[in-house]
């Protein structure tokens, strides 16, 4: 029985990396704030362990409080919105820059370490022949979340002694995510909202295939290397649009397109709104980038072929399960 920690378990995907965990036969032990909702940690066999990421020397103490040494890491905590633009330079590089300090100075060091990136970290990509993006892909991200995940990235490259790979996912989703859960919830009432008059390709990565791909590459991946994780194939905002409506049974849905300076403005406003009340808005100046950017496919070719892994959930099959859990129903594709 091999053992697992996986650090930031208390999220959205951090509970499907649990229960697969666990499915799988591994000792898994979920790491977490002292303040995160175990909602979806529920299961008797997990193991638990609080840790303070605020230095190295918090960290170190809970490590240092149990005995066990793990054969895996996976390292899933980020932040992807925040209310001041400097929690994402705090969450997403220093805590992990800490982390991985502390694994270090106690001895801990697992025989590999996988880290939860971001394709946003490659930054926009080639919008005019809408070339995809590739692991060989300059990063030249262009939003603070992008450069916290590739500043986080870059370090890991230079800290010596460490077993990393490094996950670059596309847009995540399923049961429990909040994000394209507000997507389906417009198109279910009959409205869908899209940013810009150009053409935008997205990619998506059902969370079970995103799961799945992370045991395959603690089992089979080279070290040091990176993967973009997407389902291969690139959808418009129309495709999206029309299969969701479709799950639904909505006929009639109006597709709303907003120009980029109307979204922009909101953006803005409801960026300042989330600091005077201190809670991260959906939609600020950082995310309004994210969906300006008409380019989000990738290739996938390199997870193939070094650890097998091709995305086995195409979009509609994804989005039913997704809308199943939204209208609180057992899963009918699974």
């Amino acid at each position: 029985m091999k053992r697992l920690l996986i650090v930031g378990a208390g999220g959205f995907i951090g509970g499907f990396i649990c229960k697969r965990a666990l499915e799988l036969g591994y000792e898994a032990t979920a790491g977490i704030r002292p303040s995160t909702s175990r909602r979806y940690l529920d299961d008797e066999r997990l193991k638990f362990l609080e840790f303070d990421y605020s230095s190295v020397e918090t960290i170190r103490q809970g490590l240092e409080s149990t005995d066990e040494t793990w054969d895996y890491i996976i390292y899933n905590l980020g932040a992807t919105k925040c209310a001041n633009f400097l929690d994402f330079n705090r969450i997403n590089f220093e805590c992990l820059r800490n982390f991985a300090t502390a694994l270090r100075d106690c001895g801990k060091i697992p025989q590999k370490f996988l880290y939860m990136s971001s394709l946003s970290a490659l930054g926009p990509g080639d919008e005019k022949s809408y070339t995809p993006l590739s692991e060989q892909t300059a990063p030249n991200p262009n939003t603070k979340y992008g450069l916290s995940k590739i500043k986080a990235e870059q370090w890991l490259e230079t800290m010596s002694g460490l077993p990393w790979i490094i996950f670059r996912p596309t847009g995540v989703y399923g049961p429990h995510d909040r994000d394209y859960l507000m997507m389906i919830q417009c198109i279910d009432r009959h409205f869908d909202f899209g940013v810009g008059f150009r053409k935008q390709m997205l990619t998506f990565i059902y969370v079970e295939d995103l799961v799945e791909a992370m045991f395959m590459a603690l089992e089979r991946a080279p070290l040091h290397r990176k993967y973009n994780i997407s389902e291969p194939r690139a959808y418009s905002q129309a495709d999206f649009r029309r299969i969701t409506a479709k799950l639904l049974g909505r006929k009639a849905v109006i597709p709303v397109r907003l120009p980029l300076w109307v979204v922009k403005c909101v953006s803005y406003v409801a960026e300042k709104i989330g600091v005077l009340t201190g809670k991260p808005s959906t939609l600020n100046r950082d995310k309004f980038r994210i969906m300006k950017q008409r380019n989000w496919r990738c290739t996938t070719d390199a997870a193939t072929a070094d650890f097998g892994f091709t995305a086995t959930t195409d979009l509609r099959t994804g989005l039913a399960r997704t809308i199943d859990a939204y209208r609180g129903r057992p899963t009918s594709l699974r």
